[in-house]
């Protein structure tokens, strides 16, 4: 309880700090005018949830009952599950925990029960690590060797920008395997919680309700495993997501990792991307390791590793954009380096509620890791799922239950939707191209990051999870434009001038609508008209 006072203690500070900021970059932009009428739209459509049975306060009321009726279940050990989930990563492993701990019987597949070894997913924003404490699963970054990360430090062209997290409490940077592990371990803790290694061919659906899994066993024998509800969290590779969305996966780029032994850090215990061509991130997830992590434009070849082409272009083409501090040993690093590759792709959230099935983590959404936002959206999902569900008594209406839950789509907006539409726009805007009004706004954020204080902070609370607002995602988009297209009309705006603007202006309107129409405009900025908005649990 202490734990959860202090949370909602920084968050209420954090939102009135961003507030206030926002504000005042409302009151010298044109987009802040848009924004303030968002703004007024927004509250009012909040005061309308406060009257209808989904709110979180009602939900959480409901806990104590719900806890109750689902220990009572748990001790009926018939052999019978509650819930399967396929997948046991970042998302499906917390959610095992979660709903195990609220009584509900849990039956968890996944394809390799050994310590995962990933190049991504290492970072975990604030915003994130709150969702964590909420989950009681916060002691999983501890006793792994998890750095604490106090903000970004952003370098471009030469020149460096260093911005902290607007609030006191940290990220974390961490070996993505074992805080899995842990969190694993916690949740098989739970007597109502099952753990099994095995490979889910396909959904068991009988008149288009998903009744399980058909799954082949660690030993190779076919099996099938039955529930009320399924939740497919099987990544953003899942081969199962067809039946639950219509899946719109698109690469975006390619990336190597590999880390290096030092201890010499630049700015430690800060987040490091460097944006050129090709993007390179770094960051320390342990005492005297820092992982880099090199990415490649979609459609730009790796080099080969057997040859030594790769070595070859990281020693010429990379190693120059390394900080001083950490040259000598990235370089020293490359030929004995265990060097990984990983494909990175975008998929849209595009739900398709099917009784019976729920998908959640990156089977859903997944965005760039240019913003290191994935577990925040993960961890966050899993808290308004897990929320969603205290209030049941049992999952054996399978329409009913569907129909309620449609609700989760639209509810997990406001991180999703920031997260994403940063990770999104930064990607567009600082990917590698030879057109001048691309150079220009990609100039131009950078120079908006730091501007000010606010401006730069504003925009981290955003990256960062911390303050999910829609309506300081506008204000910036909007902000970011204008000042994009005065620097090209200043000193004078000529004729030729005017023409560069506009068309910038209509490339990053473009590339700001396009992102954000992924995320559906009208359940992110106009939830209250979406019916599922209103539905509460259904009446037993």
């Amino acid at each position: 309880m202490a734990s959860s006072r202090a949370v909602e203690k920084t968050q209420e500070s954090l939102s009135f700090f961003t507030c206030s900021t926002l504000k005042m970059d409302c009151t010298f932009t044109v987009g802040g005018l848009i924004a303030c009428l968002l703004w007024f739209t927004l509250i009012y459509s909040s005061k309308k949830k406060r009257n209808t049975g989904i709110s979180m306060k009602d939900l959480s009321r409901e806990a104590s009952k719900r806890s109750a009726n689902g220990k009572a279940r748990s001790d009926n050990d018939d052999g019978s599950m509650d819930v399967i989930i396929v997948g046991a990563g970042v998302a499906g492993a917390a959610l095992a925990y979660a709903l195990g701990k609220d009584g509900w019987r849990v039956h968890v597949i996944e394809r390799d029960l050994t310590e995962p070894d990933r190049i991504v997913g290492e970072l975990l924003q604030p915003g994130g690590y709150l969702k964590l404490i909420d989950l009681d699963l916060d002691d999983c970054v501890s006793g792994i060797d998890a750095e604490e990360v106090f903000g970004v430090v952003f370098y471009k062209d030469g020149r460096s920008l260093k911005l902290p997290f607007p609030s006191n409490v940290y990220g974390r940077s961490l070996h993505n395997g074992r805080m899995i592990q842990k969190m694993r371990k916690k949740a098989a803790s739970l007597p109502n919680v099952r753990f099994e290694e095995g490979t889910v061919t396909s959904l068991v659906k009988e008149k288009g309700i998903i009744k399980g899994v058909h799954y082949k066993t660690k030993a190779g024998q076919e099996s099938t495993a039955y529930a009320p509800l399924t939740i497919v969290s099987d990544g953003c590779f899942s081969n199962l997501r067809g039946s639950l969305c219509n899946p719109k996966v698109r690469f975006t780029s390619r990336c190597i990792g590999f880390v290096i032994e030092t201890s010499d850090v630049p700015h430690a215990n800060y987040w490091h991307s460097v944006l050129t061509d090709p993007g390179l991130f770094f960051h320390s997830i342990g005492t005297n390791e820092v992982r880099f992590i090199v990415t490649f434009s979609g459609d730009v070849r790796i080099p080969s590793v057997s040859n030594g082409e790769l070595g070859k272009y990281l020693r010429t083409k990379v190693a120059p954009q390394v900080p001083q501090e950490l040259r000598d040993a990235f370089i020293s690093a490359i030929d004995k380096a265990n060097i990984k590759t990983a494909t990175e792709v975008s998929v849209p959230a595009s739900p398709r509620p099917t009784p019976g099935g729920l998908l959640i983590g990156d089977a859903l959404n997944a965005r760039h890791p240019i913003t290191g936002g994935g577990m925040t959206v993960a961890f966050s999902d899993v808290v308004l799922l897990r929320d969603l569900l205290r209030p049941l008594s049992d999952l054996d209406d399978p329409f009913a239950l569907s129909k309620y839950l449609e609700s989760f789509y639209t509810l997990r907006k406001p991180m999703a939707c920031c997260i994403n539409s940063m990770a999104g726009l930064l990607m567009n805007i600082f990917a590698p191209s030879n057109d001048p009004l691309n150079k220009a706004m990609s100039n131009a954020c950078f120079d908006y990051f730091c501007l000010g204080h606010k401006r730069g902070i504003g925009l981290l609370s955003l990256i960062s999870g911390l303050y999910p607002s829609r309506l300081c995602l506008l204000s910036h988009i909007f902000a970011l434009a204008l000042f994009a297209v005065a620097r090209l009309l200043l000193p004078f705006p000529s004729p030729k001038r005017l023409w560069a603007a506009i068309r910038l202006l209509m490339g990053a309107s473009s590339v700001a609508f396009t992102v954000i129409k992924e995320e559906g405009i009208r359940e992110t900025f106009f939830p209250w008209t979406v019916p599922a908005y209103y539905r509460g649990p259904p009446a037993y």
